[in-house]
């Protein structure tokens, strides 16, 4: 009788790349903002959310030169208007600490 191999393959883990700092990260690493389909833009923090993601590293400064470069923007090809980014930064804040 033959022995099964318990421990199988490694699992992939899907990886991402900040628009801010550009670096690869695991997925679950990175905050995704999405895109709806109505065309508002919000923070997906669980990934499961419907609409076109882009994703950023969960520290204000990647999202802070995402704003600058309008890295975002292109991304989500749509306009991304002042209080959205406040908001968005706003609950990175709340949901790092």
């Amino acid at each position: 009788m033959q022995e099964k191999n318990t421990a199988g393959p490694k699992k992939k883990r899907p990886e991402r790349k900040c628009l801010g700092c550009g670096e690869s990260k695991p997925k679950n690493e990175l905050a995704r903002v999405v895109r709806a389909p109505d065309g508002s833009v919000s923070l997906d923090l669980t990934g499961r959310k419907s609409g076109r993601g882009a994703y950023v590293c969960k520290n204000p400064e990647c999202l802070k030169k995402c704003q600058h470069s309008k890295r975002l923007e292109r991304s989500l090809e749509v306009e991304i208007p002042d209080e959205v980014y406040d908001a968005l930064r706003e609950e990175l804040n709340r949901n790092e600490s």
